[in-house]
């Protein structure tokens, strides 16, 4: 149904009307990035433990994918809340409007730092942006002006200084935030650094996004799905393969897994806050705003996420590999959300 076309009278009327049927429901749905689902797991069972309430269902469908089901509506067969490690796209927000998902608040909850790591078995490993880009683009510039598909099998193949190993790593899929960002922060900036390719962004920007943002299908980027604790599973078992994924993931299972320290650095709390390490990244969940007052224990459960004890510097989430915002920002996002502060607004 297209709210869009529908009076506004109307459109308050369906509303009123989904919210009634979403009462027959007493947890809390939630979707989005495989990122951000710890934390916010860590915050539902704060939530239930504190009140008393069943703990949200709380589901790793990634950024891209949690958007997709977010915005298909208003109602208890929707979801309340989504995560996701990168802003919302115009193009989703234009998808929830489509479907009478209009008022929405924004939550930046934190940083996070996009790790890349590997078994605490391997060899030290220390990355520039330009060598990841050359072990994962499909396409390499061939110096004469052309690209060729990326003939790079083993790490030594890019520097001889770098290992004598396979090329093995394991990454997210398209429809993760994780693998925008990746993409973003790591391998456009790799790929800047190549000759003749600040030239191709000025001249022709269309074809350096291709190139610059395409990863390799021949067998050595191997997408390993939303679930990073696979990926987690598959660095134990191989010593020579990498794998990509939150800071917080490599944080929790520190034990198993050590950095692969990127331009010289390695990321930690301190490099991620302070900007150093160059690839970090913003943290977000979204309200659907017509779901509170509605949905039992909504409103106690954002508050719990908003809360110092979560958020704060010493929080439960900071424990969990989450960066914390600065004072002044936090307090910011914290009165907007709690407040209900409408997306663009």
């Amino acid at each position: 149904m297209k709210f869009t076309k529908l009076t506004g009278v109307a459109v308050g009327a369906l509303v009123l009307a989904a919210a009634g049927q979403a009462q027959a429901r007493d947890q809390l749905k939630i979707v989005g990035s495989s990122t951000v689902f710890p934390y916010t797991q860590a915050v539902s069972e704060e939530f239930s433990t504190k009140s008393g309430k069943p703990a949200p269902v709380v589901e790793s469908t990634g950024t891209g994918g949690g958007f997709k089901v977010f915005c298909q509506g208003i109602g208890e067969e929707h979801p309340d809340l989504t995560g996701a490690s990168r802003a919302i796209k115009d193009s989703e927000v234009e998808l929830c409007a489509s479907n009478g998902v209009t008022d929405i608040s924004e939550a930046l909850i934190g940083y996070d730092g996009l790790s890349i790591a590997h078994s605490r078995s391997a060899p030290d490993m220390d990355l520039t942006e330009e060598q990841i880009f050359k072990a994962l683009a499909a396409e390499l510039p061939d110096g004469n002006g052309g690209f060729v598909a990326n003939p790079n099998m083993k790490w030594s193949d890019i520097d001889s200084s770098l290992p004598d190993t396979e090329i093995t790593v394991f990454g997210p899929p398209p429809t993760s935030g994780t693998r925008d960002a990746f993409v973003e922060l790591v391998m456009h900036d790799g790929c800047s650094d190549l000759p003749g390719m600040a030239e191709l962004e000025e001249a022709d920007e269309d074809k350096w996004e291709e190139v610059c943002s395409r990863m390799r299908q021949d067998g050595p980027f191997v997408e390993a799905g939303e679930n990073d604790n696979l990926i987690v599973q598959r660095l134990e078992s191989d010593p020579n393969a990498v794998g990509i994924f939150g800071y917080s993931f490599l944080y929790e299972n520190n034990d198993k897994l050590k950095p692969v320290n990127v331009n010289g650095i390695e990321p930690n709390f301190d490099t991620i806050a302070d900007g150093s390490y160059p690839v970090a990244r913003p943290l977000f969940f979204y309200v659907k705003n017509a779901h509170r007052g509605v949905i039992p224990g909504m409103k106690e459960f954002i508050e719990e996420y908003m809360s110092e004890t979560a958020l704060g510097p010493d929080g439960y989430l900071a424990e969990r590999g989450l960066t914390p915002l600065g004072d002044d920002k936090r307090k910011e996002v914290q009165d907007a959300v709690l407040n209900a502060k409408k997306l663009g607004s």
